[in-house]
């Protein structure tokens, strides 16, 4: 079943992408909760249409998440974690303490925007930033020992 997203969707795709799922998905779950729409003709000439005229603005809205990547650059965080003598983290770092180690550096992402893997252990680690649908940018940090 072919829909066209009206909002972005983790894993699936970008607002005004048009995306193959299963029936299921889409009639009971995508369309109903008003995440996407059926691909009909019109729908797609409707979404073209926004997209030419939203180009201009979209171009702006990609440069400044460029702006954002090259302003990170190569920096790397410094998170604090309770950790035990074996250097295991009590609890685990998450992407939310990774988004407030960048507001304290200035730079606001939504922690939505943020993945990072397992962190069970003081080290440094790496996390991916959905900054946008053609900006990705990686940010390294390093978990230390709050004492």
């Amino acid at each position: 079943m072919d829909i066209i997203l009206k909002t972005d969707i983790a894993g699936l795709g970008y607002k005004n992408d048009t995306v193959v799922v299963k029936p299921g998905y889409g009639r009971n779950y995508l369309i109903p909760q008003g995440f996407a729409m059926m691909a009909t003709d019109s729908n797609k000439k409707i979404v073209a249409e926004n997209i030419r005229q939203a180009a201009h603005k979209a171009e702006k809205i990609k440069t400044e998440a460029q702006t954002i990547a090259d302003g990170i650059g190569d920096m790397t965080l410094t998170i604090p974690a309770k950790a035990g003598d074996s250097g295991k983290i009590f609890g685990r770092v998450t992407n939310t303490q990774v988004a407030e180690a960048l507001r304290e550096k200035g730079f606001d992402i939504d922690r939505k925007k943020i993945t990072v893997e397992d962190v069970k252990v003081l080290g440094t680690y790496e996390a991916a930033l959905d900054l946008h649908k053609d900006v990705k940018h990686k940010v390294k940090f390093e978990v230390v020992s709050a004492e």
